[in-house]
């Protein structure tokens, strides 16, 4: 979740979670699976970024900063001190490096 605000607010340069947008939909996705019994019911991670970009008032390139910022967000709030193969870290990571490819 906090990766998820650090990246939103890295893209959109707005220091706060705004309803509608990526971070908002993640806290609500968060405490509804929480209350869900079964797994299956439970929404992913890869359901609420799906359409991550009509979500964000504009798209930015991913810049080693931005990375560094999310790497920092989802290793402090995860007990084990380490990122999810495929979270929000490793997306970012991705990113960064198909930006770094085309130039």
């Amino acid at each position: 979740m906090a990766a998820i605000q650090v990246a939103e607010r890295r893209a959109t340069g707005i220091n706060e979670t705004l309803p509608g947008r990526v971070a908002a939909e993640a806290q609500c996705v968060a405490t509804r699976n929480a209350r869900t019994m079964q797994f299956e019911d439970k929404t992913t991670l890869s359901d609420v970024l799906y359409d991550v970009t009509t979500m964000l008032p504009r798209d930015k390139a991913v810049t080693p900063e931005d990375a560094d910022k999310v790497v920092a967000a989802e290793l402090r709030n995860n007990p084990y001190m380490s990122t999810p193969p495929g979270g929000v870290t490793a997306s970012m990571t991705a990113a960064r490096h198909n930006e770094n490819s085309t130039t």
